[in-house]
């Protein structure tokens, strides 16, 4: 036979692939497989967020969904082309055990189902991301990372802003000292929400208003600028439309205390706009503002503004990452872990609330 060389290569090349192991190939080609999620909860999250973002997602694909609502299931499924098969309801959720072309369920239901949902989802085998706030208080936010622990499968809390470019810069600004050490955070989070039948405005199924829905990302952006956890909270609350926010407050100002010394001022609201990041430093400044809305942010510094190229949704690289964990068998950026440091937070502002005092974090 006459054999020049590339053809020797690529006869080599065959060779050796045939004596892979089994479990190396299917290795191989899970790696370059898309992984499929079945987003639960169809809301307006869902609808304007999530579904057009995994059109542009390069690990993972929109393969199932969960809904109450016949119609939305219809609507859905000539949108992005799932079959009836993969379509569920909250009686059949279950049954997602089942189908091999899920790999992550994302829990994307009212606050105070986070917990049932992505416990039965670990039961399931299936791979876990779940909506902010992660769960209703720490104690349930635990028994959460504990079942997907025991289940053997990775969880990711909805932080889409631990991947946004000019986040990402605002904590490598923080972190690297690039100003100097930062002494003094402002970061403020607010609109309008004055709808009663909402039930972000009910406790039960909320958990406690404005402040673990939108203040979450106020105090968040503090302690990821700085990378270190607060040890201590002041705390008020306030309530000017009683008939509307009933057994939550309205508007809730805070106050932490860090180990660097530095110190963050908040306030977040359901009854007026308001979306920024400040922190001030030995030898300059930076900004972000618009800083934690969806749609986008922008920045600047005392050396002038901040350009970064942004996707068309942030949560593209959220979900991306949380995908190349489970292909790589890694840490995503957002585990769980990170979404019980925020709970610890809220938790002892409410307590400071309450008690008028100094609280300690814990």
């Amino acid at each position: 036979m006459n054999i020049n060389r590339r053809e020797a290569i690529k006869i080599s090349a065959a060779a050796g692939a045939s004596l892979l192991l089994p479990s190396t190939i299917s290795c191989q080609q899970a790696e370059g497989k898309k992984l499929g999620v079945a987003l639960v909860g169809l809301g307006i999250y869902s609808t304007r967020q999530l579904g057009p973002a995994l059109q542009h997602t390069e690990h993972c694909e929109l393969v199932a969904i969960v809904t109450g609502t016949p119609s939305k299931a219809e609507t859905w499924q000539k949108q992005y082309n799932i079959p009836a098969s993969h379509c569920y309801t909250y009686e059949t959720f279950d049954q997602l055990k089942d189908n091999p072309d899920v790999d992550i369920i994302y829990i994307v239901l009212p606050n105070f189902l986070h917990a049932e949902y992505t416990i039965r989802a670990a039961k399931a085998g299936k791979h876990v991301i779940c909506e902010k706030p992660m769960a209703m208080s720490v104690a349930e936010g635990q028994s959460m990372v504990d079942a997907c622990q025991a289940a053997g499968v990775k969880f990711q809390v909805g932080y889409r802003l631990y991947y946004e470019p000019f986040h990402l810069e605002a904590h490598r600004l923080g972190r690297e000292k690039v100003y100097g050490k930062v002494n003094l955070i402002e970061s403020s989070l607010g609109f309008s929400m004055a709808n009663p039948e909402s039930w972000r405005l009910n406790k039960e199924k909320g958990g406690g208003g404005a402040l673990v829905d939108l203040g979450l990302y106020a105090m968040q952006g503090a302690r990821m600028v700085l990378g270190e956890m607060p040890t201590h909270v002041t705390a008020q609350g306030y309530n000017v439309h009683p008939e509307v926010f009933k057994g939550i407050y309205e508007s809730v100002t805070w106050q932490m205390q860090f180990p660097s010394g530095a110190t963050s001022n908040h306030s977040t609201s359901y009854s007026t706009y308001v979306d920024r990041m400040y922190a001030s430093a030995e030898k300059g400044w930076f900004e972000l503002r618009p800083a934690f809305n969806a749609v986008g942010a922008a920045g600047q510094t005392s050396d002038g503004p901040l350009h970064f190229a942004t996707p068309p949704f942030q949560q593209i690289a959220q979900m991306d990452d949380f995908a190349l964990a489970i292909k790589e068998d890694k840490a995503t950026l957002a585990a769980g872990t990170e979404g019980l440091k925020d709970l610890r937070i809220i938790e002892a502002v409410f307590r400071a609330i309450e008690s008028g005092k100094v609280e300690e974090v814990g």
